[in-house]
């Protein structure tokens, strides 16, 4: 992967921008667009202190949003862009909502009901507690 750029946020947060491309035949390429951007969790996120130990407990001290969008068998000579588009329509789309202030508060509390929804997935790192 090829790190592209490196976004600050209205909310402090910073997220960075990868190339995951890879040619696929002599003259077509998966152009993939991957966006990552490391949250930690904190206590004041959370409406019980209970929820905010158990999600430190199973992801730890915080986890990475990510997205990825890929446009398959994509000509080599359009690839690049292609990928502009895909940027495009993601800081478009994505980035006003990964820029409100109570994105990481929502970010912690989805890790809290991803537990819930799967609890048997998660079942180890909770019982070792």
């Amino acid at each position: 992967m090829k790190h592209i750029e490196k976004i600050t946020l209205a909310n402090g947060l910073h997220l960075d921008v990868w190339d995951a491309s890879r040619r696929i035949a002599a003259d077509t390429t998966k152009v993939e667009l991957v966006i990552r951007m490391n949250l930690a969790f904190a206590a004041d996120h959370f409406e019980d202190e209970a929820h905010y130990l158990q999600t430190r407990r199973v992801f730890g001290p915080g986890d990475t949003y990510e997205y990825r969008k890929e446009r398959t068998f994509v000509n080599n000579a359009e690839k690049d862009l292609v990928f502009a588009e895909l940027l495009d329509d993601f800081k478009r789309d994505a980035l006003p909502y990964l820029a409100k202030p109570d994105f990481p508060r929502r970010f912690s509390q989805s890790k809290y009901r991803e537990i819930l929804r799967n609890p048997h997935q998660y079942r180890s790192r909770l019982e070792s507690a």
